[in-house]
């Protein structure tokens, strides 16, 4: 039984077009990640240390709170 050959000749500008969609889909997503970073500092800013303290931050922390857990 012999194996099937599955190559095949990409479509033209195929390759191209993946390029830009994964670059347009990778700026989409740091955009969505930097506004989440700038919502969540903004809340978490508007606390006072005390309650800044019961979640066990300080304000110094702030600004290298992650996007992502």
């Amino acid at each position: 039984m012999a194996l099937a050959s599955n190559t095949y000749v990409a479509p033209f500008g195929a390759i191209a077009t993946h390029t830009v969609v994964a670059r347009i889909e990778a700026a989409f997503s740091a955009v969505v990640e930097w506004n989440t970073k700038r919502k969540t500092t903004k809340i978490l800013s508007q606390l006072s240390d005390r309650e800044l303290n019961d979640i066990g931050l300080i304000r110094g922390d702030l600004d290298n709170i992650p996007t992502r857990f």
